[in-house]
């Protein structure tokens, strides 16, 4: 039970945690329930956002190669949620607090003959009840942060026999066989795939919004060079605010993009942004209401992988003002010249290979985040330089969709 007083915690900060919170208990409609019942299911788990958009991909590539597939999947966030609602042809539940009781509620109701783990979420209780249910179970897309791999040597020996279970880990990296073979991963559970996030082969991706419309009617001039702030944290803002108001008064055909990584936070972020001298607007506005507007706060859900083909110049929160970093792919993968601050750790071999490759730039302070961006928004052949290394990094995840498709299949077959 000591997670509990967490969830309600959550609750009352965000109040879209108490929308289905049964569900998060394992306890669901009746229509929820004759649904789910009624069929044998592939479930696939992502917790946020991010996990979301590259279950949503894996899932798309699945059904274009056997449309009968039953599909639900599950999210522990409201923002992942109704990312995932979006999508058609699926079932889209909460997922349920890993206590042993919620776990074997939802997979007894489920019945899943295949349990898939996005990312870095291995639910010891989930795990245990799928498998003891049957059902095979794979992480794909495993992603190892400092924080991450630093606990799991700590429970080393409560943990290895959790990833022992796996039937498959899908990693990112060569680098990743070795680490998840420390923490007790046997080699052949091991598979290197490359990065579902950064496969910009798959074929079955939604084309990139068309925001030029909007951009016009919220006060972005059509020809302003736009500087995008994505998945900002406290403080960032403000940071950004400065640089943009400095940045401005030499280059004067700049326009502000913000996308706070809470929603929850847009309030005290346009109140930071005013305290700068600027004169934001909501994405949500239907067009701008003064002639001054000079930034848009992105306070939609699931856009930001589409903004990022709209700016010039790129900054990954997290980064500077917290610890731990935003994933920079989509903006790599969107061929943006891309700015992080020195705090990536939960990205740290991806980053380390931008960075030996000059395929991105760290801006340690405030200074340094005023050069580089002045930089990448004035100096284009350099930011072709950065855009062409870049790509060069990526490359080698192409195909990385199809590829775990395929070991998923294998599993499946058994």
């Amino acid at each position: 039970m000591v997670l509990l007083p967490g969830f309600l915690v959550r609750m009352l900060r965000r109040g879209k945690y108490r929308y289905k919170f049964g569900q998060r208990l394992a306890f669901y409609s009746p229509e929820v329930r004759t649904r789910l019942s009624s069929k044998a299911w592939i479930w696939i788990h992502a917790v946020s956002v991010g996990e979301v958009l590259i279950a949503l991909k894996l899932i798309r590539n699945m059904k274009a190669a056997d449309p009968a597939l039953n599909i639900v999947l599950s999210a522990t966030t409201s923002t992942g949620f109704t990312l995932a609602n979006q999508e058609k042809d699926i079932e889209v539940i909460y997922h349920p607090v890993d206590f042993f009781w919620m776990a074997r509620r939802a997979i007894r109701l489920i019945r899943p003959k295949q349990l898939i783990l996005v990312e870095a979420e291995v639910w010891p209780n989930l795990v245990w009840e799928a498998k003891r249910s049957g059902a095979s179970v794979t992480l794909v897309n495993a992603r190892l942060s400092q924080r991450s791999e630093r606990r799991y040597r700590t429970f080393r020996a409560i943990l290895a026999p959790l990833f022992q279970t796996l039937d498959a880990i899908c990693v990112q990296e060569p680098s990743d066989i070795q680490r998840w073979t420390i923490l007790g991963a046997r080699s052949n559970q091991l598979h290197l795939t490359g990065s579902i996030k950064f496969d910009d082969a798959e074929k079955n991706y939604p084309a990139v919004r068309d925001f030029r419309p909007l951009l016009l009617s919220l006060g972005c001039p059509a020809d302003a060079r736009i500087l995008l702030g994505g998945s900002t944290h406290a403080g960032e803002e403000e940071i950004l605010g400065k640089v943009f108001y400095s940045i401005r008064k030499v280059l004067p055909h700049v326009f502000l993009l913000i996308a706070p990584r809470h929603t929850e936070r847009i309030p005290e972020v346009l109140e930071e942004l005013r305290s700068c001298g600027l004169h934001p607007i909501l994405r949500s506005a239907e067009q701008a209401f003064s002639a001054d507007i000079d930034c848009i706060v992105i306070d939609s859900t699931g856009e930001l992988k589409d903004w990022y083909h709209y700016a010039d110049a790129v900054f990954i929160g997290k980064s500077l003002t917290a610890k731990g970093g935003q994933n920079p792919a989509e903006a790599v993968a969107a061929g943006k010249p891309v700015t992080f601050g020195p705090e990536m750790q939960n990205f740290q071999a991806f980053t380390r290979m931008l960075l030996a490759a000059n395929g991105a730039v760290v801006s340690h302070n405030e200074k340094e985040l005023e050069e580089n961006l002045f930089r990448m928004l004035s100096d284009r052949s350099w930011v072709e330089s950065i855009r062409t290394n870049a790509a060069t990094c990526m490359s080698h995840h192409r195909g990385a969709t199809q590829r775990t498709a395929q070991i998923l299949r294998k599993f499946r077959s058994h």
